[in-house]
């Protein structure tokens, strides 16, 4: 296939193209930055006028403070519009995607140590999230799903939705897929507006604890500037897949590389192996999909682009380039998918063998498909239940533990220069009158 990069592992510089290849268009450009600024402030200023002004001016329908409102009612009428076979699909995705995440549920917990004290954690969900639907190039029910099926299943007791809706055209399988989630309240807004009417709040839109799910560039710089007057996710950027391969199909493993491809330009598709015939064969594949893809025009321009294939000379090496890259999606297409996995250290989602390509885990495996994108794998997780909860210690102390470790705080407060931090612990020492 023309245009699309080969690396070697072999090559002298492969460190040094590899690194460039992973260089990709970022939300941190400082028109976007500035933009978005302008438009959180005049949202947070001016609520609801300055929201539809933006929606008007970008998704190009007339919109006011009622109109922009998606009832639950709203949410069912389409959910009862959609077909009986949509209606399967979305219930069992729901029903999986719940099941994964109940396992995630933490519990309080606590034990009294050696000096006497108490110690623990207490588990709260929040209180509101808002739930960002992307909705511009394409429309994205699975993502209502696994952003709220987790909040639901966390505790959380409201949870609001933003979508775009493009000429004013609301998307009745998004619609259902809320009402079949859980989702309370929908608004008709999406873009770095939408994001600061669920930051800010404004007449009509509450303002929410946590803005978790996906969005372009815009949302992703939104979210960054808001974090601190709530919580986020991450910042999610362009899809990517890597797919290591020893084998198998190249047909099966071309469709697989192309999956994230045809989501948008600025995705990445990374096939490795120690086979080059392999990826000779694949290359041929990718270009017999792409001749009759609906979606071609946007997965070639992500794919020669920003797409690779990577010949290695061993497992080790190919291990050590997915540790590097650290993709959102990992499939492992081996015949031992598990004697690779212990050398793997940073992925979003890894899926094993040559029968679970990464849209099983899109839809309806169970565990989310929001993943850490731009090889924030390193550090960070799939959104799960654990993002809808707070963590809260705990601590009692009885005068014997008080008397066990207080004199070491004490001295450290001193230390410290903060004599108001000591007192207040050796009032307790010096004081027998009991409490």
């Amino acid at each position: 296939m023309a245009g699309i990069a080969r690396l070697d592992s072999a090559d002298v510089d492969f460190s040094k193209q590899l690194d460039a290849l992973l260089t990709r268009e970022t939300d941190t450009g400082d028109d976007v930055q500035h933009l978005v600024a302008d438009i959180l402030a005049n949202v947070k200023r001016r609520g609801n006028e300055a929201l539809c002004e933006y929606t008007a001016r970008f998704d190009g329908w007339a919109c006011t403070p009622e109109s922009m409102e998606i009832s639950h009612a709203r949410m069912e009428e389409a959910w009862h519009a959609v077909s009986e076979q949509d209606r399967q699909a979305l219930q069992l995705c729901v029903e999986r995607i719940r099941a994964y995440h109940e396992h995630q549920l933490q519990a309080d917990w606590d034990f009294t140590d050696a000096a006497g004290l108490t110690l623990g954690q207490r588990i709260t969900p929040l209180d509101r999230v808002g739930l960002y639907v992307p909705g511009g190039k394409a429309a994205y029910p699975s993502s209502v799903l696994m952003n709220a099926v987790p909040a639901v299943v966390a505790g959380v007791k409201e949870i609001v939705m933003v979508v775009p809706t493009p000429g004013g055209e609301l998307n009745e399988l998004v619609l259902a897929a809320a009402y079949i989630s859980g989702v309370q309240r929908g608004f008709a807004v999406g873009g770095a507006q939408a994001v600061a009417a669920l930051a800010y709040g404004t007449e009509t839109v509450p303002a929410v604890d946590k803005i978790v799910g996906p969005g372009n560039k815009f949302v992703a710089a939104a979210k960054r500037q808001v974090f601190g007057t709530c919580g986020i996710d991450m910042i999610a950027g362009p899809s990517e897949i890597v797919v290591v391969a020893d084998g198998g199909h190249p047909a099966w493993l071309a469709a697989d590389f192309l999956s994230q491809a045809e989501h948008d330009e600025a995705a990445q598709s990374i096939l490795i192996s120690t086979d080059a015939r392999l990826l000779d064969q694949v290359a041929e594949a990718i270009e017999a999909h792409l001749a009759v893809l609906p979606r071609a025009a946007i997965a070639r321009a992500s794919v020669e682009t920003h797409g690779a294939l990577i010949h290695v000379h061993s497992w080790e090496e190919a291990a050590e380039a997915v540790n590097t890259i650290a993709p959102e999606h990992l499939e492992l297409a081996l015949e031992d998918p598990d004697a690779l996995l212990p050398l793997i250290r940073h992925a979003g989602a890894i899926f094993l063998g040559h029968f679970v390509p990464e849209a099983l885990g899109d839809y309806i495996a169970g565990p989310n498909h929001v993943l850490p994108t731009n090889r924030t794998a390193r550090f960070s997780s799939p959104l799960g239940v654990y993002d809808f909860q707070k963590r809260t210690s705990i601590i009692r102390s009885t005068r014997a533990g008080v008397e066990a470790v207080g004199p070491a705080a004490a001295h450290l407060a001193h230390r410290e220069g903060l004599q108001a931090h000591a007192l207040t612990l050796e009032l307790r020492l010096n004081d027998r009158t009991d409490v």
